[in-house]
């Protein structure tokens, strides 16, 4: 409010107080633009924009928010200050984004608004409105939302409801027995062996070829067990993962169950192979649904 009234500012920066629909029409009607540039990565999420969007305005946004994966959807349906911080010192960041929008502004947007055609209009600019309305707008509406929680959730939840109460609940009590079996067993569970070998000698080079097998004694869950690959990049004193593989059981002699992978190692830098035991049962909807996991 005091900046507003500052003589250089003042009629440039106006404060909305009890902002509604009825002042949004107005303003939304008005627009050519919807500049929002929060301090990345702080945006909540970027409903005014949304709005907007609904409404045919372009928008013009720090990639973050909703803008950061509406943007992506057409590059050639608004402008995006990228998500890369170029300075750790927020007041140097803030300079370089104030002078990338106005050089945006005064070599890109403004003048693909005012190339006007005999009748009046940016041909192109009108282009642009046409792939945001068809191409962003869609993809945040209600019914969208609506859509995917039927398709996703509700749709499935309701089919596995359906089978799971079946027969006086037949497969949810199955589901329970073994769940109960495998707790039981489950800190009996032994590792026997681990190797990982490149053409039968120790070794880890890119482009290479490499087996992984690991031995367990099951403890009675031989079937009820599975093992994979956990795969995490190391870089500058981080972990971070990047791939989980499933090891494919090759052989079983009672409850000495042996798992394997062949694979190649793809990319270079530093990685971190570790292998991790779970329970596997197909009629469980997800991992998490029972997450009893031994890492080895």
């Amino acid at each position: 409010m005091e900046i507003s009234r500052m003589p250089q500012f003042q009629g440039k920066i106006i404060f909305l107080e009890d902002y509604n629909m009825v002042v949004a029409k107005r303003l939304v009607t008005g627009v050519d633009i919807w500049l929002n540039t929060p301090t990345r990565p702080l945006e909540a999420s970027g409903t005014s924009g949304e709005k907007a969007e609904m409404n045919g305005v372009l928008n013009f946004s720090v990639l973050d928010g909703w803008w950061y994966e509406g943007y992506r959807l057409d590059e050639q349906a608004g402008w995006a200050l990228t998500d890369k911080r170029t300075f750790t010192d927020q007041a140097q960041q803030d300079k370089l984004d104030a002078a990338t929008i106005y050089s945006m502004l005064e070599n890109e947007i403004i003048p693909l608004y005012f190339a006007k055609n005999s009748l009046g209009y940016s041909p192109e600019w009108i282009q642009y409105i046409k792939r945001s309305i068809g191409h962003i707008a869609p993809q945040y509406t209600m019914q969208r939302m609506i859509e995917d929680y039927i398709e996703r959730f509700y749709a499935p939840e309701s089919a596995r409801f359906s089978r799971l109460a079946a027969d006086n609940y037949a497969v949810a009590r199955e589901i329970a027995a073994w769940k109960e079996k495998v707790a039981a067993a489950w800190d009996g569970i032994k590792v026997l062996d681990v190797q990982t070998t490149q053409d039968g000698t120790p070794g880890h080079s890119t482009g290479e070829e490499f087996n992984s097998t690991v031995k367990i004694d099951a403890n009675g869950l031989a079937g009820d067990v599975a093992v994979e690959l956990v795969i995490n990049r190391v870089q500058d004193g981080n972990t971070t993962f990047v791939d989980r593989r499933p090891m494919k059981e090759v052989s079983r002699d009672g409850q000495v169950v042996t798992f394997s992978i062949k694979d190649k190692y793809k990319d270079a830098g530093v990685f971190r192979y570790s292998y991790r035991l779970y329970p596997y049962n197909p009629a469980l909807p997800h991992r998490q649904d029972f997450a009893f996991v031994r890492w080895i």
